[in-house]
């Protein structure tokens, strides 16, 4: 697998540890996008694009993410235990749609997207500075 395009999107509040969004193409044929860059305490990472999970509510059915504390539906006060924990006992709260499946991949996606980042912060400073787009239109779809 190659990866053969990252686009970025800087993200202008400084004082947030979102720095940017990415998207990247695989082999010429498949677009990943939503892959966020974040400053951690050691240095900058990739999140993958993920979702919130969610739960059913017990009395009418009703679908709830699992930080609500009331039924969107019927208004059932829902219990704040429902979400599964981790291998560290945080709740986890959010799924992957897309990731590497070993740390080989992982840290290949990263170093390519991570270098994508610090030449886009860098072109950033030029006085002609055009953000780059990440919308559908700019893919070719047949």
């Amino acid at each position: 697998m190659e990866i053969t395009e990252v686009r970025v999107k800087l993200i202008a509040n400084k004082d947030d540890r979102l720095k940017g969004f990415c998207s990247m193409t695989l082999d010429n044929c498949f677009v990943v996008r939503d892959v966020k860059i974040i400053e951690g305490t050691n240095g900058l990472f990739v999140a993958m694009p993920s979702r919130k999970m969610s739960d059913h509510c017990t009395q009418c059915g009703g679908k709830n993410h699992l930080r609500a504390k009331y039924c969107n539906n019927c208004g059932k006060k829902l219990s704040e235990e429902r979400a599964r924990q981790d291998t560290h006992g945080r709740m986890k709260l959010h799924a992957d749609i897309a990731h590497p499946i070993n740390a080989e991949c992982r840290k290949m996606i990263q170093d390519n997207i991570v270098a994508s980042f610090e030449e886009e912060v860098e072109k950033s400073q030029a006085p002609d500075y055009k953000p780059a787009e990440l919308d559908i239109d700019d893919y070719e779809v047949h």
